[in-house]
């Protein structure tokens, strides 16, 4: 691997005729081995997986990176929490495509939004592969994740269901949900200022309950579901962190007996959990439904859809689980950062609720009928999504195809075996894949040639055009091309109406130290779990790092509020 240094910014240089190749993976073992029987299998085969891959590396073009040591390679430079921030500061010495090498297996390493777009989004037919994940992929969710599923006729099948319901129309049926949890989670706020993290939480998670499963709102700021919803992002996010488990590097160690391995026992007894309760939640839903109680909801369009999408009972359950998952907590991410921004930029604040009060006015709440007469507000909520992505380094793709190297032009990275392959799948079960880290939800929002004041908050950015040599969003928050968040149209939903209904009620303002001085809030801290962060806010067991002052926008706001959840309860009931 080249360890070249000369890179020095210039936003032309990139690499030709770049290629991750696929190298030798061990995935097939027979079971029933003895404990000494394991280690005359395990040993040699790790030591001939390693030498394979270093022989691959130093026969095969890659882009520079940093060096590492001998058959191990960077693998002890890649901590297991925080990587990203490894990739940051390598991007910063080896410009916008590197490598580094993870025992054997290169990792393409993609650091600008040019380079991210021309291959995720405009050749995502190429490059909307999952490698084999062995940890987060197979035996945490045995395949059930929609996240992780390889590219494939599966995935297009889990994929259709999901666009089905989560398409730019068919949200808009949520909406009547996702403003009341907004106006209630506005209204908490007034009465309990010092806690609003806890209220931001408990939205979004009350939105994605009632769309999924048609249940109440959560009105207890400590009900048991969300900490289970919290518990499965977080245990998911963790199993992909690069490097947290051996067994993702070297996948011979799956077929390891679970005497043997904490780590897999843990996993299926994980997975047992899981299945058990989205499989519970789901024969709610069916209970319901054969009683006449049925309600337009996602899971019930999973049952009627059923058949036609030719999903199992297992795969319809854990479809509904993992949106219901991973619906709430990037949410609350977002508006969390969204609070900061508001805190450091008063004057965003301010040009906002004046467009509020032009609109909107002061007798009502906003609603997604405004939306089209709120520019500013879109653009806020496009820029905190620029601003600070909560998952700054996405799940890894890889190709999914074999193709001829001279055809990929510039910077194109791609995976060459020497011969044609029928299947992908079969492919992936003796080599290892082409690892590309999607690291642009950060670096990206860093790239002086689309935005030159990057650091700061700046809606007006997204006012009149969307950047040059990024997608239509302007922004990486819900990633690129086929594998782009399928729900990224009720998540924008949830954003604009709890934002500008909490603009539209609120101030947010630094809070004062005992000298009466502002506390400036930091502007980098987060908490880290694995691929997904947020700023380091938590309601739970973490101290709160930054402090601000909330309070009534104006007199009467609180009195709209109450009076529009009373209406909502009663209609409801």
């Amino acid at each position: 691997m080249s360890t070249s240094r000369e890179y020095k910014g210039r936003s032309d240089i990139y690499y030709n005729d770049v290629s991750a190749d696929c190298l030798w993976m061990f995935s097939e073992r027979p079971y029933g081995l003895g404990f000494s029987s394991w280690f005359v299998y395990l040993l040699p085969s790790a030591i001939l997986l390693v030498a394979l891959r270093m022989h691959y590396l130093r026969s095969r073009p890659l882009p520079p990176g940093p060096p590492g040591l001998p058959f191990l390679g960077n693998i002890f430079q890649i901590p297991s929490r925080m990587a990203w921030v490894k990739f940051v500061e390598w991007s910063q010495e080896y410009g916008p495509i590197f490598s580094v090498n993870v025992a054997g297996q290169p990792v393409i390493v993609l650091n600008t939004f040019k380079v991210a777009a021309d291959l995720l989004e405009r050749r995502s037919n190429v490059y909307s592969g999952r490698p084999r994940l062995v940890m987060a992929g197979e035996i945490l969710t045995d395949g059930m994740s929609p996240t992780l599923t390889p590219y494939g006729e599966k995935w297009r099948r889990i994929r259709r269901a999901l666009h089905e319901s989560f398409s730019a129309r068919a949200v808009q049926k949520y909406q009547a949900v996702q403003a009341r949890e907004a106006g209630f989670a506005t209204m908490q706020i007034l009465r309990a200022p010092k806690t609003f993290a806890e209220h931001l939480r408990r939205a979004p998670a009350g939105s994605i309950l009632s769309t999924v499963y048609g249940w109440p709102p959560i009105s207890n700021k400590d009900d048991r579901i969300l900490d289970r919803m919290n518990a499965h992002v977080t245990r998911q996010t963790e199993t992909l962190a690069p490097g947290r488990y051996m067994v993702n590097i070297f996948p011979v160690l799956k077929y390891l007996p679970t005497w043997m391995a904490k780590w897999k026992r843990e996993g299926l007894e994980w997975h047992q959990q899981e299945t058990e309760l989205f499989t519970n939640f789901m024969n709610q839903v069916r209970e319901k439904a054969a009683m006449g109680q049925a309600t337009d909801t996602f899971a019930n369009e999973l049952l009627e859809t059923q058949g036609r999408h030719g999903l199992t009972e297992k795969e319809v359950a854990w479809l509904a689980g993992t949106v219901l998952a991973a619906g709430g907590d990037t949410t609350f991410g977002t508006l969390l950062y969204f609070v900061q921004a508001m805190v450091l930029y008063p004057e965003a604040m301010h040009r906002a609720q004046q467009e509020l009060d032009n609109v909107v006015g002061r007798e009502r709440l906003p609603a997604f009928n405004d939306q089209k007469d709120l520019p500013y507000i879109t653009a806020l909520v496009k820029e905190v999504l620029r601003w600070r992505p909560v998952a700054p380094m996405s799940v890894p793709r890889v190709t999914t195809e074999v193709t001829n190297r001279s055809s990929w032009g510039h910077y194109h990275t791609q995976c060459l075996v020497g011969e044609p392959v029928a299947s992908v799948k079969a492919m992936n079960r003796y080599f290892g894949e082409c690892y590309i880290y999607l690291l642009t939800r950060l670096t990206s929002r860093r790239d002086p040639s689309i935005f030159p004041d990057f650091d700061d908050f700046r809606p007006e950015r997204f006012l009149d055009t969307i950047p040059e040599d990024t997608h239509s969003m302007g922004h990486t928050s819900f990633g690129f091309g086929r594998r782009i968040c399928a729900g990224y149209n009720y998540a924008n939903q949830m954003l604009f109406i709890t934002i500008a209904t909490i603009l539209w009620a609120l101030n947010i303002e630094n809070a004062k130290d005992v000298n009466g001085q502002p506390i400036i809030p930091p502007r980098h801290d987060f908490i880290d779990s694995g691929v997904v962060v947020c700023v380091s806010f938590s309601s739970t067991d973490i101290p709160v790092p930054f402090e601000c002052e909330i309070s009534e926008r104006f007199s009467g706001a609180l009195s709209v509020l109450e009076r529009e959840h009373a209406e909502e309860t009663r209609i409801s009931m």
